[in-house]
């Protein structure tokens, strides 16, 4: 085994976890929020339409709106946005005094 297979293993693992959000523009951090806001809007969406299945008056407009917001978010460089709100929110938790 030679020192660079090390190297080169650390730098595959690397890129795999980086490599998409910088296409994206991105850093990890940054894509981890923006998906994780991404999978709760479309978990609640999705419970939303499981109910509406079943109970068809409930829920009328949920999963169709949910999904033009989303879409919205994603095409219309709303990324930030997400990003932003999601500092805010850690922003806004009360520090404890020094």
């Amino acid at each position: 085994m030679s020192w660079a297979e090390p190297y080169c293993f650390r730098m595959g693992v690397k890129d795999y976890f980086t490599e998409h959000p910088a296409s994206v523009g991105e850093s990890y951090g940054e894509h981890f929020r923006v998906a994780s806001h991404f999978s709760k809007e479309l978990l609640i969406a999705g419970f939303a339409c499981a109910v509406h299945a079943v109970a068809p008056s409930l829920f009328t407009t949920t999963g169709s709106s949910k999904v033009r917001q989303l879409h919205s978010e994603m095409t219309q460089g709303m990324r930030s946005q997400v990003q932003q709100d999601t500092e805010v929110e850690v922003s806004a938790d009360p520090q404890p005094a020094s």
